[in-house]
């Protein structure tokens, strides 16, 4: 019998895993691309691509063969800074988006300055405007530090803590209660990280808006992209440059070259977006068909949250639910009252309402986020716009938001009761809900897009959630935490109660706070 010795374990490839930096976006998604159509190493590939070579694959295999997903691989750093409040609703209104923004509730607003619309020759509704502003920010100052001072005299100090964390903390409860009196007008600033296809359809989405503000800041995303960027380092780096220099001219020249080259971040991937014609269409001619659909129906009263029932999932049930989503994004109108009006109206109006969103769609146009339907937990949200703005980051779910109006009242937080300012802040409402009819009805082409400005964070909008089960949870558990916001809070619990009430066997499984409990204002 003869007998083998043991074979030897083939040596296992290793591994490798690292970090690239320093890399501008769109070598960076070449070079990844590059992994697909050869067997480079994604140092070889790097040290291989020039700025030229990167410009010319991205115009054959992006542009002309439609690899849109190749995008995905730039990730791009930008900031946006001076915007109003109501353009930022409309830059972060993006499933893709990674951002922050300045916060209303550690900041004190009142010195950030306002966006001014264009009035034309109508020097009466800028005057009037200009007016409304300045008294909301006089009543926002002024609630502002009377809250602050009942909150105070209503939460000793602990001992264990600093009088400067204690005040901080305490402006911070009281500015989330002051909050409500800052127009949409209020500048803010925010940042975000999207890779470029993303950027892309940002840019052609502002710039397809009928606020020309959005407008003119869809073309300064598509300039800064395609623009020198800003360099951090600069700054340091000429520093060193002219040190070299002293020692020696010709080696200064080549850092100077290397070190401090302009870098664009995006010059091939966002060059061409441009204003979405299948978007301005859509809205043009879904917005009439809403309004006929309609006729000028009164909005019914609805609650803060509605969970909207179960369809029986027949034949005709999406094309229900997306001829209903379709005229929601275009009227002021809750969905259930739009849902009987649909299914009043017959098969044949619905196609025709879904034709609507889809008769103008391009050769690489997405589907309107109206058509994201089938989701089994959809709720019509009418909250304060304020608290809006944080239920906004939730973009794992679809959102369809209605416009901005005063139609639907305003919230008033209980603390201005407390703190004795409860009719400045109720005159400073009424007068500016006054200011926004009067400037809609002003006159002019863009009268009512400028009138939404001086609406202020109290007044309730309209949205249109769509969620799975987990997010459900995920939403309620998080927004109902004691250090969050009020308004939110109140939406959040209201979310859990009505899957509870439907599904009672599921609702052991959120882990929410009951927002009735009493919250101690010094815990962040």
């Amino acid at each position: 019998m003869t007998s083998h010795p043991a074979p030897t374990p083939a040596s296992e490839p290793s591994v490798e895993v690292f970090a690239v930096y320093g890399v501008e976006p769109e070598i960076q998604a070449y070079a990844m691309a590059k992994y697909s159509r050869s067997s480079l190493s994604m140092k070889e590939s790097l040290k291989e691509i020039t700025l030229q070579k990167a410009e010319k694959f991205l115009n054959t295999f992006y542009f002309q063969y439609g690899h849109r997903s190749i995008a995905d691989l730039a990730h791009i750093a930008l900031a946006i800074e001076r915007l109003s409040i109501l353009a930022a609703i409309v830059v972060a209104d993006e499933q893709r988006w990674d951002g922050q923004e300045r916060s209303t509730r550690y900041q004190n607003f009142r010195k950030s300055g306002y966006y001014t619309p264009a009035f034309q020759s109508d020097a009466s509704a800028a005057a009037l405007y200009r007016e409304t502003i300045e008294s909301l920010f006089t009543a926002y100052e002024k609630v502002s530090q009377r809250t602050f001072e009942y909150l105070a005299s209503i939460t000793p100090r602990p001992a264990e803590m600093k009088q400067e964390a204690y005040e901080r903390t305490l402006r911070a409860r009281a500015f989330d209660i002051s909050r409500y009196l800052l127009p949409l007008a209020t500048n803010t600033s925010l940042g975000e990280i999207v890779n470029a296809r993303t950027l892309e359809s940002q840019v052609a989405h502002l710039l397809s808006q009928p606020h020309k503000e959005v407008r003119d800041l869809g073309a300064l995303l598509k300039k800064a992209a395609i623009s020198p960027a800003y360099n951090a380092n600069e700054e340091s780096l000429r520093a060193l440059v002219t040190e070299i220099r002293a020692v020696s001219p010709e080696i200064a020249d080549r850092a100077e070259r290397e070190l401090l080259r302009e870098v664009r971040v995006a010059p091939t991937l966002v060059r061409y977006a441009d204003p979405n014609l299948y978007e301005i269409e859509t809205r043009r001619e879904l917005r009439q068909a809403a309004a006929e659909l309609m006729r000028g129906a009164a909005v019914e009263p609805a609650p803060l949250v509605d969970l909207l029932d179960d369809d029986v999932r027949d034949n005709d049930a999406l094309e229900v639910e997306l001829a209903t989503t379709l005229v929601y994004g275009h009227c002021h109108y809750s969905y259930r009252q739009i849902l009987r009006v649909v299914e009043a109206a017959g098969e044949a109006r619905r196609r025709e309402i879904i034709d609507l969103g889809l008769r103008h769609r391009g050769k690489h146009d997405e589907l309107p986020r109206a058509f994201s339907a089938g989701q089994q937990f959809r709720f019509d949200i009418l909250m304060d716009i304020g608290g809006f703005r944080d239920m906004h980051r939730h973009r794992r779910c679809v959102q369809i938001m209605q416009d901005f109006s005063t139609s639907h009242g305003f919230d008033t937080p209980p603390e201005v009761e407390a703190a004795g300012v409860r009719s400045d802040y109720e005159a400073a409402m009424e007068r500016a809900d006054a200011a926004v009819r009067k400037l809609a009805a002003s006159g002019g082409e863009d009268a009512g897009q400028n009138a939404q400005y001086a609406i202020p964070l109290a007044f309730r909008k309209r949205t249109l959630f769509k969620m799975d089960f987990a997010e459900a949870v995920y939403i309620s558990e998080l927004r109902t935490t004691p250090a969050g916001h009020t308004s939110y809070r109140n939406v959040a619990y209201a979310m859990y109660e009505a899957v509870a009430a439907r599904h009672p066997a599921l609702a052991k499984y959120f882990r929410v706070h009951d927002v009735r409990e009493p919250v101690d204002l010094l815990k962040r």
